[in-house]
């Protein structure tokens, strides 16, 4: 089941639309992303779980490494935005 991204969860999207949009703000491929970052915010921790059970990530304590498929799932996402709104 490595690298599946067919039927996550939204607890699991919501993690890999947190990198969507570090994509759309920074231009740049997204191959990390902060799993808690000491002011409150912190990725929820069974979308962690999911994606990381599936080979999609390795999460260390602070920050969660997006995998190949990841990152990709991650680029189709953000090109899924750009045609719905028509760009």
């Amino acid at each position: 089941m490595a690298d599946d991204v067919t039927g996550l969860s939204d607890k699991a999207l919501s993690i890999l639309a947190f990198a969507a949009y570090h994509r759309l703000v920074s231009g740049e491929r997204v191959t990390a992303v902060i799993r808690r970052d000491g002011a409150g915010h912190e990725a929820d921790p069974e979308g962690v779980t999911e994606l990381e059970s599936r080979g999609l990530v390795t999460a260390g304590a602070t920050e969660i490494d997006l995998g190949e498929a990841a990152q990709q799932t991650v680029e189709t996402m953000v090109a899924a935005l750009r045609r719905e709104v028509g760009r």
